[in-house]
């Protein structure tokens, strides 16, 4: 029987997130497999949660809560900056999205929602959070010893 995956496995799968309406966000199924170490996954936590327990060849889709995914959207993360910080070169346009630097040198994502004559008004929520997500995936792979091989489609 296969192995179970466990919050120390690496897995080999093809996944797709998609809105409830049915619109794709992303989805590794025409694509290469996305190989992910369960102790250290960058896949939001509900996810990560509807992973476990399933084997080699299972597949399974899921419904995600807010919570589960990115959070809900918080007015706080919406703040006014100057025009004069962004540079000549990338003119801020609504509905791009900006990477900022914050003082502790991380990146920081940030969409533009409007400009306002001196300022720009950017929301630094994730552009998902506040929203029911529909998770699909198929798990190709399950290992649990830790020396992942690759896996022929």
């Amino acid at each position: 029987m296969s192995e179970k995956i466990n919050q120390t496995s690496f897995v080999l799968l093809h996944y797709s997130l998609s809105l409830t309406d049915g619109t794709i966000i992303e989805s590794s199924f025409d694509d290469e497999p996305l190989e992910i170490n369960m102790y250290d996954s960058s896949l939001p936590e509900g996810m990560m949660l509807a992973l476990i327990g399933l084997r080699s060849d299972d597949e399974q889709t899921l419904t995600l809560t807010p919570e589960q995914c990115f959070g809900f959207r918080d007015e706080e993360n919406i703040h006014d900056i100057p025009l004069s910080d962004f540079n000549d070169e990338l003119k801020p346009e609504a509905g791009l999205i900006f990477n900022f630097g914050t003082p502790d040198n991380e990146d920081l994502l940030g969409t533009i929602r409007t400009i306002k004559k001196d300022l720009v008004e950017v929301d630094f929520n994730h552009p998902l959070a506040g929203l029911e997500l529909v998770f699909s995936v198929k798990v190709l792979d399950v290992n649990n010893t830790h020396a992942f091989l690759p896996h022929e489609q």
